[in-house]
């Protein structure tokens, strides 16, 4: 059974590096046939602030909310507070630690779940330093972030390297944060952070890419470990070798139903990602 009012932390449109379904607002109207309301857009290259705005005119995402971010690859400096300010203040709602230029994804670049970006590479951006802390010039980055009240999303980190960030952003003041596909092979997930994760409020995201990647129940399995008020939906669609999500969505939906009930199934895909975006 499909659900209205569906809200999407995580969709992929061109124009991108990457072959995407189609323009975003394409993208976007294909989402809003199956009861998507409520949508971020990323891509890795940069912002997409000034894209959602752009988005949310066409005629083709009518009745979609459109909010977009940043991601902080190389491409926009890494850690660089004043493109992260110019970002806030143009409207975007989340930011995206390095997700090409992680650590974890330059090291794994060529792993079978990592071939969706097979031909993009950008310059390795290092997160933490060799001791495990969090490198100096991510606080400045922190900073903005609390201070616009933005979503601050793990991106490639591992999971280890998530619970350094996280931890840092609670002391900054963040209040918002969302750990990206955490199932995926390459960021080493660890059932041992569930409490401590719980504890700073991460929501953790489930996807349906990262699932079809991983050939396994992936992110569905995270309702059998993690509070279900704390998932939210990030797709991960719009790559133009893999299904759209009126053709994805149906199938996963009923696995993650098979998982935590359709009451907490609704409470996942319509209330959580909202709240956590939303100001």
């Amino acid at each position: 059974m499909l659900i209205s009012g569906v809200a999407d932390l995580h969709v992929h449109g061109a124009p991108s590096l990457v072959e995407r379904h189609g323009l975003d607002h394409e993208v976007l109207g294909a989402h809003g046939t199956v009861g998507i309301d409520f949508a971020v857009l990323k891509a890795h290259e940069g912002s997409t602030a000034e894209r959602a705005a752009l988005a949310a005119l066409r005629e083709d995402a009518a009745g979609i909310e459109v909010v977009g971010g940043i991601v902080l690859n190389s491409p926009v400096g890494g850690a660089n507070p004043d493109a992260v300010e110019v970002a806030a203040r143009l409207g975007a709602r989340v930011v995206w630690m390095p997700t090409i230029s992680a650590p974890a994804h330059v090291a794994s670049a060529t792993s079978p779940e990592l071939q969706v970006h097979k031909g993009l590479a950008f310059r390795q951006v290092d997160v933490v330093d060799g001791s495990g802390a969090l490198l100096p010039a991510w606080q400045d980055v922190l900073d903005v972030v609390a201070a616009h009240d933005l979503v601050l999303a793990s991106g490639h980190l591992t999971c280890s390297q998530a619970l350094v960030l996280f931890r840092a952003a609670k002391a900054a003041g963040v209040g918002r944060m969302l750990f990206n596909h955490p199932k995926m092979p390459f960021l080493d997930w660890d059932d041992a952070a569930v409490p401590e994760l719980t504890a700073l409020g991460v929501v953790l995201e489930l996807g349906i890419l990262p699932d079809i990647l991983t050939a396994g129940p992936g992110s569905v399995s995270l309702g059998e470990v993690y509070p279900h008020e704390l998932l939210a939906f990030g797709g991960d669609l719009g790559h133009a070798h893999y299904p759209t999500m009126p053709e994805a969505l149906p199938g996963w939906l009923a696995g993650l139903e098979r998982t935590i009930g359709e009451r907490d199934t609704e409470l996942v895909m319509t209330t959580v990602g909202r709240r956590l975006v939303r100001r």
